[in-house]
């Protein structure tokens, strides 16, 4: 979903290339802190992860958040607010 080379992850999740192959060839079984570092990752990357709802697991990309819905305010609209309530 994200075009991320087996080094991309590992770099993004801080977990070694290596173990992720021996995930991926099931030849070792992932720690739960091992798990959720990649898992972290990968959503910092855009992906959703979602429940089960009667058709199983799944992961999708996350829609992106249109800019004007987003909270994210920038220090000049927020000294622009202010002026405007000292008014």
């Amino acid at each position: 979903m994200l075009g991320w080379t087996r080094e991309q992850l590992a770099e993004r999740s801080k977990v070694s290339p290596a173990t992720l192959a021996d995930f991926e060839a099931e030849k070792r079984t992932p720690y739960d802190r091992t798990l959720a570092d990649i898992r972290r990752a990968l959503e910092d990357g855009g992906i959703e992860f979602i429940p089960s709802n009667g058709g199983g697991p799944g992961a999708r990309l996350r829609k992106p958040v249109p800019a004007s819905k987003s909270v994210v305010r920038t220090k000049a609209a927020v000294r622009k607010k202010q002026r405007g309530r000292r008014s």
